[in-house]
């Protein structure tokens, strides 16, 4: 993987849930990323990328106060640069495919994270689309 770690001024991490912010939060610290900012629901994550305009921005589809799939669409109009990956344990294709019709990168499951964040990051970043082979089996 290319060492965008180093290329990245911001990263968003916009999940309802503390833990799983913070444990995005140290698998992106141990790979290198610095400048990681945190938001709790889709309202927030929408301000937060006006104000930050993240390189990426790492989004849950359930949230409260505005969905993922809303605040996606937010973000994309607030902060345009900004790229888009969905992490989310949501495995149904069709709520996927509406997550990227909304001009999201890409599409992680929170149960593949551990093997699948990183080949995402570096796929959305490229301007390649990534989604969990999961949604999709063969």
């Amino acid at each position: 993987m290319q060492d965008y770690c180093c290329l990245l001024n911001t990263i968003l991490i916009v999940d309802d849930y503390a833990a799983f912010r913070s444990f995005l939060r140290l698998k992106l610290g141990e790979k290198g990323f610095r400048s990681i900012v945190e938001a709790a629901d889709g309202l927030e994550a929408v301000a937060k990328a006006e104000e930050l305009q993240p390189d990426l921005v790492l989004l849950d589809i359930a949230m409260p106060n505005l969905s993922g799939i809303e605040a996606a669409a937010r973000i994309g109009l607030v902060a345009p640069q900004s790229r888009v990956l969905f992490v989310s344990q949501n495995t149904d294709s069709s709520i996927a495919q509406l997550a990227l019709n909304d001009g999201a990168g890409g599409y992680v499951l929170k149960s593949r994270i551990d093997h699948e964040l990183l080949p995402a990051i570096e796929a959305v970043l490229q301007g390649k689309r990534f989604i969990s082979p999961d949604l999709y089996p063969a």
